[in-house]
């Protein structure tokens, strides 16, 4: 079968432009053979306007009437403020991080500091914006010193994330992180485990509604480990695939 060039040049400007933006530098010996996918097409969920605003509407009562006001652990003690999350309300796609950082705690918005900043990066790479998915954590409120979330802090918080996740009705959820990926998949495995292939996640109360989920590394893990980030865009670019995306085309003029 023919491939055209142009094509396959085009592809491989994106995909070096994608790794660029994820600080990937290295450059394969082979190039893997064209998958004949959804890529080059992008699948749009089309939402009435209407359903989008009642999602919205859904979101920011859990916020104000049950976050906010949360007192069911001792983080609420140490906290600034509480970090909901943020994005589209009827998002294809959810990130779901383990626990709000020292910039998160002080603004109350959700991955900010230079861990969200690389995810920023991530997202951009994908050929989508923040404002197109959702962004979240397992928990609401920052643990001291940035340490892993305990059990007894994940019992209590837990419900709003899948209260969270019931309104929004994702197509597919990215774990960042052991934390995130442990509570979304209720097991004891490691990330480097369970990283490179979908999972299940059943939200509580939709029977028979499994949302494929995407474990991997937290970016705050790849800031410290560079050298890992091409993992993780292996990762992201399975989850491309699946939902029909490819990065964005950007020719030199």
């Amino acid at each position: 079968m023919e491939v055209d060039s142009g094509t396959v040049l085009q592809a491989v400007r994106q995909q070096l432009e994608a790794d660029r933006l994820l600080g990937i530098r290295s450059v394969p010996v082979s190039l893997p053979e064209p998958v004949p996918s959804r890529a080059g097409k992008r699948d749009v969920r089309i939402v009435d306007p209407e359903v989008v605003a009642q999602k919205a509407e859904q979101l920011r009562a859990l916020d104000e009437n049950d976050v906010r006001n949360c007192t069911k652990c001792d983080l609420c003690k140490t906290r600034t403020k509480t970090v909901f999350g943020v994005g589209d309300p009827c998002a294809r796609l959810v990130f779901v991080g383990e626990a709000p950082g020292h910039d998160e705690d002080k603004q109350g918005v959700a991955f900010v500091g230079r861990a969200g900043q690389l995810l920023t990066r991530m997202i951009v790479a994908m050929g989508l914006t923040r404002e197109e998915v959702f962004i979240c954590n397992v928990l609401k409120c920052r643990p001291p010193d940035n340490r892993d979330p305990m059990a007894d802090e994940i019992l209590a918080c837990g419900p709003y994330l899948e209260r969270q996740l019931q309104i929004i009705e994702p197509e597919v959820l990215v774990a960042l992180g052991a934390p995130a990926a442990k509570t979304l998949l209720n097991t004891a495995a490691s990330i480097g485990k369970l990283r490179g292939r979908f999972h299940e996640y059943y939200p509580s109360g939709l029977a028979g509604a499994a949302v494929p989920t995407m474990p991997t590394y937290h970016p705050a893990y790849l800031l410290r480990n560079p050298g890992e980030k091409g993992k993780v865009w292996k990762d992201l670019q399975m989850v491309m695939d699946l939902l029909g995306l490819q990065p964005p085309d950007r020719k030199r003029s």
